[in-house]
């Protein structure tokens, strides 16, 4: 019994924030902690996330730590949660509130739920650009799980019971910080005399595919007679026949949730699709002008401003835009390239914050599972700053693409016009890892590439407009003008205090 308190207490020195922190209308009388947390941590969590994982997952987090730090996606948006609490962080800051503005520099993000719910969350956060923005740490609740796997935190189902959640916190108040490349994503074409262009996801778009939709008429990158769409990604971009295997497994979900509620039954049937779908016997069942050749035509940017044609082979049916060592599952398609292939081709080894995504090729499932031996790896096709997909006419009425494990159908118009899809590298956002994860930095000195890394060009931030430095996700946090002008009223005691008590300090130690 003493042991299950003192256990208590430690989680509250640790992880707790006060509800006065967390909701402006809240009684002064709320709990008041006597030190600022070592790891104050806000939890988002995917209820509808492994079955009845997510739910179970909830409930604990919410027994264990303040209920009004602990968010059900499917209740409120996380945009809503953060602006309404850094909001209400300013305010207190304002009003000369140490203990705020210490929750704010030690604040930490825990997300749970499948690589897409990860993937909503860091655009909301990017798209926030708040002062201090928060590490984020990822619990696997998908079936890929390639985020998760890729900075430390497993790829299995975690456990829901006290013991392996309090396990989890620790974890997360050990781990270390990590940059990661952020990736933009733009579509284009015109519109269609008849028929529509937009995004097919199975059934309906999820909620967690904010990152790719429809810009509104007041973006600045929507363009009169074109349909024009954008968001973003920090693990994987990929098109053909992988995509279209996993639109089939997704749709299937949506169909019969009843029937996915486990992660070893996701992965058998995600199994017996690829078969279904002819995966495993592509060159019988694929028609050849679905192969990524004939589909588009596909440029690189392999220095800033200087696109060039990048040569596909004509058996490859899936490409992928790799961001992370982690595909399908903790797969590495890009491996690790010899000493040959990094003098004569100049491959690197993939890290995850070089400004640089790893693009591979497979032929079909038979290729695929190459990736399962020791320095089994997919087809180099090449490393970018930036790739581009031109769609012709003639080619197929669709195709099938996939972000962060969300995949949908893209319906491609029927005339002259070329469809445009277009990525390239916006910023970086923070993770949380272990300290033995797969991901690597190139700034690690451990690395023999730490000495290339190359430096942002901040003129050419600079340069890209602020509604192009978005992925849509969210509006720019802004603190409204009566809070600064009380910030500005109130910053001027806080500041003298803190002058006097160093007087004073200087004139004890003189003493």
């Amino acid at each position: 019994m003493a042991d299950s308190e003192s256990e208590h207490n430690n989680i509250h020195r640790d992880f707790y924030i006060p509800t006065y922190i967390l909701a402006p209308n809240a009684s002064s009388n709320s709990l008041r902690l006597p030190d600022v947390p070592t790891c104050p941590v806000l939890v988002f969590v995917n209820s509808k996330s492994g079955g009845q994982l997510g739910g179970e997952l909830l409930r604990t987090f919410r027994h264990l730590l303040n209920k009004y730090q602990v968010f059900d996606l499917g209740d409120e948006a996380p945009d809503s949660v953060l602006r309404r609490l850094y909001l209400n962080i300013e305010r207190l800051k304002g009003n000369g509130d140490h203990f705020a503005a210490e929750i704010e520099e030690r604040m930490r993000i825990i997300v749970a739920g499948g690589d897409g719910t990860a993937g909503w969350l860091l655009g909301v956060v990017s798209d926030l650009k708040l002062s201090q923005p928060p590490p984020i740490a990822t619990v696997p609740l998908g079936t890929g799980n390639n985020l998760p796997f890729a900075f430390g935190w497993g790829k299995k189902n975690p456990g829901t019971d006290l013991n392996s959640v309090i396990s989890f916190l620790k974890q997360v108040m050990n781990a270390k910080e990590m940059k990661m490349d952020s990736w933009h994503i733009l579509m284009r074409m015109r519109a269609p005399k008849v028929g529509s262009c937009d995004p097919v996801a199975p059934l309906e778009l999820p909620h967690s595919l904010h990152a790719f939709h429809r810009v509104s008429l007041s973006d600045e990158l929507n363009v009169e007679g074109f349909h024009t769409f954008r968001g973003g990604f920090w693990n994987y971009f990929s098109m053909g026949m992988d995509a279209q295997v996993s639109y089939a497994f997704h749709s299937e979900r949506k169909m019969n949730p009843d029937k996915f509620k486990n992660q070893l039954v996701n992965q058998s049937s995600y199994l017996k699709l690829g078969c279904t779908q002819g995966w495993f016997f592509a060159p019988l069942v694929h028609p050849s002008s679905k192969n990524i050749a004939q589909l588009t035509k596909v440029k690189i940017m392999k220095k800033q401003g200087e696109w060039q044609d990048l040569h596909i082979p004509p058996s490859v049916r899936s490409i992928v835009c790799l961001n992370l060592p982690s595909f399908s599952g903790g797969l590495n398609p890009w491996g690790t390239p010899n000493s040959n292939k990094r003098r004569y081709r100049d491959l690197t080894p993939p890290f995850v914050d070089d400004g640089l995504l790893e693009v591979v090729g497979f032929r079909d499932a038979w290729h695929g599972l190459v990736l399962l031996a020791p320095k089994g790896h997919g087809t180099r096709l090449a490393q970018a700053h930036g790739i581009r997909f031109e769609f012709q006419k003639g080619a197929a009425d669709h195709t099938f693409m996939r972000i962060d494990g969300e995949p949908w159908k893209q319906p491609l118009p029927d005339n002259d016009d070329t469809v445009v899809v277009e990525i390239s590298h916006l910023g970086q956002v923070k993770m949380l890892a272990t300290h033995d994860c797969r991901a690597k930095s190139i700034h690690d000195p451990t690395s023999q590439f730490s000495h290339d890394a190359d430096e942002v060009d901040s003129d050419e931030e600079n340069s890209v407009t602020e509604e192009r430095r978005k992925f849509g996700a969210a509006d720019t946090f802004k603190i409204p003008d009566e809070v600064k002008r009380q910030n500005r009223s109130h910053g001027r005691k806080p500041r003298l205090w803190a002058l006097l008590r160093n007087l004073l300090a200087f004139r004890l130690e003189r003493h």
